[in-house]
């Protein structure tokens, strides 16, 4: 393995002395630069959000360390990492090769010895060159060990749909992390989840998928001063309810939580009031919260943007007709991305990823507003 990570790719390097002197120095203490920040909130797009956590958490912890291609001489492929090479060096900000399986290994390595690394994918597509890793190395190691062997390791990047980058880009893994024991799987929306869910990933002590994605990545959302504090943290397994309602329940994670507040909007002007739950964690699944809101408007719409079998939406289906079968007053109405591979050309695209009149669409079926299709006729 080291004789691989010594051989240049292209115009990067990973070296071994560079792994093996942030072994050295886990216990040199760093300065740490406290951070500073207003008192009252501002927006923050969720790129800064994600740059600013990775920031607070390498000054905080010398064992935090990033690693992943193009994450430093290049700042990263979509600029998450921005000025931490600069800041921490080439000790704890590693360029690796293109070798997902490679560079993954090593990662769980370090977390087995003590490290904290932070494994960025370029795409969780590529995810796949290091899944034994992922699952063998680090999902099954505590367990494995008796719970001896902890491995405090995240591997992050964007996941799901982006735009025009044809299936082998496209793909959303959220259902197949979330399938594994041992893994916790995180999915923020906002900045302020990206703040706080990244800063929980690298402080728990288990291995932790985060998916991010590539769209939300230059949107911005208001965060509170509290997120904006270096202690802020949100805990892992707990939903958000980011709009309250009476009449429907709506779903959704990463981006399609955006859709689910846009269609909420335009059902309000026609009289319905729609709950909808960011559920920020995949693994663990808060279904406290989701059962309780079915509880109260009796209906439930589940949006995900993967495929439609095994889904994440066909979970949380499960855990309603389970537990709060007897409160539905509908049919649960699940909207998934089209079950093929993602489509190159735009207009099918389109066609193969939700969009706002789904859920609208769905929404009103469950509340027996839907028109008739005879009456269409």
């Amino acid at each position: 393995m080291w004789g691989i990570i010594r051989q240049k790719v292209g115009s990067r390097c990973f070296s071994a002395s560079i792994l093996g002197q942030s072994l050295e120095r886990i216990e040199q203490p760093l300065t740490v630069l406290a951070r500073n920040f207003s008192s009252g909130g501002k927006d923050m797009n969720v790129r800064d959000a994600l740059n600013s956590a990775l920031d607070e958490e390498m000054s905080a912890d010398p064992k935090v360390l990033l690693m992943g291609e193009e994450v430093g001489e290049y700042q990263g492929a979509y600029k998450i990492s921005k000025g931490l090479l600069e800041k921490y060096g080439p000790e704890r900000v590693l360029d690796t090769p293109i070798t997902e399986a490679g560079f993954a290994g090593i990662g769980v390595g370090a977390a087995y010895y003590g490290l904290r690394p932070v494994v960025e994918f370029m795409t969780f597509n590529f995810s796949m060159q290091a899944i034994d890793h992922i699952i063998n190395s680090a999902a099954k190691s505590n367990y494995m060990s008796a719970g001896q062997i902890n491995v405090p390791i995240v591997f992050r990047g964007p996941n799901g749909a982006a735009a025009g980058v044809g299936a082998q880009h496209s793909q959303c893994y959220a259902a197949w992390f979330a399938s594994c024991p041992g893994l916790k799987v995180l999915s923020p929306y906002s900045s302020e989840d990206a703040r706080g869910l990244l800063k929980a990933a690298i402080r728990d002590p288990d291995p932790v998928v985060f998916l991010e994605n590539e769209l939300l990545y230059g949107e911005s959302f208001p965060v509170s001063a509290e997120a904006l504090d270096s202690s802020f943290c949100l805990p892992i397994g707990k939903a958000k309810i980011e709009r309250e309602g009476k009449h429907v329940t709506i779903t959704a994670f990463s981006k399609m939580v955006g859709y689910a507040l846009q269609a909420a909007e335009i059902l309000a002007k026609e009289g319905i009031s729609a709950e909808v739950i960011n559920l920020r964690s995949i693994r663990p699944l808060d279904r406290d919260t989701i059962n309780a809101s079915v509880r109260k408007t009796n209906r439930l719409v589940t949006l995900e943007e993967g495929f439609p079998q095994h889904g994440v939406g066909a979970e949380i289906c499960t855990s309603v007709i389970e537990e709060s079968f007897e409160y539905l007053d509908a049919p649960v109405e699940r909207i998934a991305g089209a079950d093929v591979p993602m489509p190159y050309a735009a207009n099918l695209e389109r066609m193969a990823v939700p969009q706002v009149d789904d859920i609208v669409r769905a929404a009103k079926r469950a509340c027996y507003r839907a028109v008739p299709v005879a009456a269409v006729a």
